[in-house]
């Protein structure tokens, strides 16, 4: 099948192990040269805005947008951001409208497609993106594609936790004050506060020890925190129960129009269960969303329990085919 072998050839640019498309490299550059030919290949209008974002437009309902990103985390994944953009070339192309975008930068704070929306041009009419679930959730429910409710806010921060410096040879036990330790159970609290506000969640992945001797008893242990939750009212929730001071929020976004339908319309005329949930991690639908775009996404089924940023990122081939014929019948839909 083509998008296999495509898919192949993107993860082929850069060195291994697994996908090495960093933005700005000239990896992430191969890659959008590629897709590129693809998309004179399929007959579109090939050209590329201020921002390094690539675009494959046809004739007709061009304000119709399909698409992903061609960059990755290092070592990542065969099919992070490829497959939409792949999946994307495959429905414009089938169905002989709209337009397939590859975005710059999705990994790094999705740049491209913030930098289309700050730029005040035009934006779409419509924005479709098909990408692999980076869950478990589709595999445990045995459903190939779902339908993406929205995507979760989120909001960075820090903890930090006071002690007491001391030598750590002659300092008694019950006479420390040890911030590491008491650090330990801060981070078992903020589990605690995530496990009780529902499908929100909260990862201490940054820990920085001070003075970071292993002779020395801590005295100050600095946490840097990542909390997340599909809605406004949950995420401040969850913010007030840890209790801290955010540094960067990013507000939830939901997919509410008719490209949201026309995904639901497509997988319900395969007789499928519809299976519908919000996306943990930010894509660039939610950008222009964000900014009044009628955006929708549709996942296909990760397996391998839903690793993804990892080499160990799969789908399988008959999920992908379906979802791509699912995408292509909500882009139809879309424009009529």
């Amino acid at each position: 099948m083509r998008f296999l072998e495509r898919l192949d050839e993107l993860y082929a640019i850069g060195s291994g192990p697994g996908a090495n498309r960093p933005h700005g490299s000239p990896a992430e550059d191969a890659a959008h040269e590629l897709a590129s030919d693809w998309l004179e290949q399929a007959g579109l209008a090939v050209d590329v805005d201020a921002h390094g974002n690539l675009f494959g437009r046809s004739g007709r309902d061009p304000h119709v947008w399909v698409g992903s990103h061609l960059d990755t985390v290092p070592h990542g994944g065969r099919f992070d951001g490829a497959l939409g953009v792949v999946a994307a070339i495959e429905a414009v192309e089938r169905a002989g409208l709209g337009s397939v975008v590859a975005f710059r930068g999705e990994e790094v704070g999705c740049v491209g497609s913030r930098a289309v929306v700050a730029a005040g041009g035009p934006l779409p009419r419509t924005f479709l993106e098909l990408h692999v679930e980076q869950g478990p959730v589709l595999a445990e429910k045995d459903v190939p594609v779902g339908v993406v409710t929205g995507i979760v806010g989120y909001v960075h921060g820090e903890l930090v936790v006071g002690g007491r410096a001391g030598h750590a040879g002659t300092t008694p036990m019950d006479g420390r004050s040890d911030a590491l330790v008491a650090a330990s159970f801060e981070i078992q609290r903020v589990r605690q506060a995530a496990l009780e506000i529902p499908d929100s969640v909260a990862t201490i992945g940054r820990l920085e020890v001070v003075p970071g001797a292993a002779n020395v008893i801590p005295s100050c242990v600095r946490m840097g925190l990542d909390v997340r939750a599909p809605d406004r009212e949950r995420l401040d929730a969850l913010v007030e129960a840890i209790g801290f001071e955010p540094a960067y929020r990013n507000e939830p976004v939901e997919f509410a129009g008719a490209a949201r339908e026309a995904l639901r319309a497509a997988v319900e005329a395969r007789r499928l269960p519809v299976i519908e949930l919000p996306s943990g991690a930010g894509h660039d639908a939610g950008i222009l969303a964000s900014a009044g775009v009628d955006a929708a996404m549709l996942f296909v089924r990760s397996l391998n329990e839903g690793i993804s940023h990892s080499p160990d990122e799969l789908s399988a081939d008959e999920d992908v085919a379906l979802a791509i014929d699912v995408l292509a019948d909500a882009l139809v839909a879309t424009t009529r």
